[in-house]
């Protein structure tokens, strides 16, 4: 059994001592699949009021002109664009998710390594390694403490996110061991994001804080500044001041056998990852009763599904996104489940409003949190019994790469019209043989002929 105050020193050795081919061809093809998701994403938030805000008050005190910010004209010094890139990643919360933790595993960590890779000369492959490892902390630091983290009110995307960032970005430095748990130390002191700000714009400050703040914590490391030599398990370390007990043999065990961004789902609906299965029964049922008047729906699923998502009385886009009643409300009136059934001129379309207020939920600890049952009552009395098992992008029933793709070509539409989308997706699925990834974020600036 491994003594707690040597859980950092493992991990850091981990990470520093890992190379390329420890990974599988299905592990380095699901990091693709991950970055064709995270471009499709970032492009589709990066210029959404939130972004347009975080990025006048950062241009402010940015004199760098060192990294893109994707989709965007504007360059910024290196931490203030992976904050942006990770925020714009989230801000609809379109992103992918590790389902065993809720982690969204990419959004801190990719824009971490974009920056640096237009610090310095990064390799396609190291991009795909550092990922990899970024996630793999990030997840297993979260499995340590799962449910109960989230469920105490900690944003566990940022303050698991944080670590993976930091750990993703040493290994893009060559951070010794040792160094290697400063990097984790300082990312542990740096931890922060609360529940309590889903569904507002100050969610995006814990995000990309999370990758600004591991990117920094893997650069001060790299100088030598020290940290604790046992941040996580330590006195007074990151488990001890959350008030959790972890379950230590998460954190190790099988370490390197199997990688957790094979647990990574993409979600094809902007929104909570819980409110998925009951999209699917509401759209499903919606193409074949168009005509319906619907009196009443009951949605029933996890704890988790109402713990987070059960507002029916939300006046903004942002808490349409963690709103199950809102979500099956929109999807009943439009028949569809996209950007726009989350903005704002929907969420104040009287008839979706009118819906909200008729749709209940029922928590049963029976579901998984990608399974959800839906009764829909119509006004001629009669019941309609729905059931989803497995939501629709989940790790049983997984979009594939085309639909990734389409995704990414989607998000381009919009916000890069001009540009060769096809490039962009063909640079990411052959991304092991690219000798510098500076060309991925140079794909997104947008073209003005």
């Amino acid at each position: 059994m491994l003594d707690k105050l040597a859980v950092t020193g493992h991990l850091a050795q981990f990470v520093a001592e890992t190379p390329w081919e420890a990974l599988s061809p299905p592990v380095v093809h699901q990091a693709k699949r991950a970055l064709v998701n995270f471009f499709a994403v970032a492009l589709t938030g990066c210029r959404e009021p939130a972004i347009e805000t975080a990025l006048q008050s950062l241009a402010t005190f940015s004199a760098g002109n060192q990294a893109t910010v994707i989709g965007r004209p504007e360059r910024l010094d290196a931490l203030s664009a992976a904050f942006l890139n990770a925020a714009s990643a989230n801000v609809l919360d379109f992103c992918d998710t590790h389902v065993p933790t809720v982690i969204h595993p990419t959004a801190p960590v990719a824009p971490s390594l974009l920056a640096l890779g237009e610090l310095h000369r990064v390799s396609g492959r190291d991009l795909i390694l550092a990922l990899v490892l970024g996630a793999e902390i990030e997840c297993r630091i979260g499995l340590a403490i799962s449910p109960s983290h989230y469920r105490r009110g900690w944003h566990i995307t940022a303050t698991c996110g944080v670590f993976g960032a930091a750990a993703a970005s040493g290994k893009i430095l060559a951070l010794k061991p040792e160094p290697m748990v400063a990097a984790l130390g300082l990312a542990a002191t740096q931890a922060a994001g609360l529940c309590e700000c889903l569904g507002t714009p100050a969610k995006s400050v814990h995000i990309g804080n999370a990758a600004r703040n591991g990117l920094w914590s893997a650069l001060l490391a790299a100088q030598g500044l020290a940290g604790p030599p046992e941040p996580l398990t330590g006195g007074q370390g990151y488990f001890h001041a959350l008030a959790e007990t972890p379950q230590l043999s998460i954190l190790t065990d099988g370490l390197g056998d199997s990688w957790e961004i094979m647990k990574t789902a993409f979600k094809p609906y902007p929104c909570g990852f819980v409110v998925h299965p009951v999209l699917d029964c509401v759209i499903d049922w919606r193409r074949a009763h168009a005509d319906a008047i619907v009196k009443k729906v009951t949605v029933t699923g996890n704890p988790l599904l109402a713990a987070r998502t059960d507002r029916p009385n939300i006046s903004t886009s942002g808490q349409s996104q963690v709103s199950v009643q809102h979500a099956v409300a929109a999807a009943l009136v439009t028949g569809r489940a996209g950007v726009e059934q989350f903005g704002q001129a929907c969420v104040n379309d009287p008839r979706v409003a009118a819906l909200r207020g008729k749709v209940a939920v029922k928590r049963d600890e029976s579901f998984a949190t990608t399974a959800a049952a839906v009764e829909i009552e119509t006004a001629d009395g009669k019941r309609h019994k729905l059931h989803q098992g497995t939501a629709r992008g989940s790790n049983d029933n997984p979009m594939t790469d085309r639909d990734l793709e389409d995704k990414l070509r989607d998000a381009a539409a919009p916000a890069i019209p001009r540009n060769d989308v096809a490039a962009l997706i063909e640079a990411i699925w052959t991304l092991e043989a690219c000798p510098d990834i500076a060309r991925l974020p140079a794909l997104t600036v947008p073209q003005t002929r």
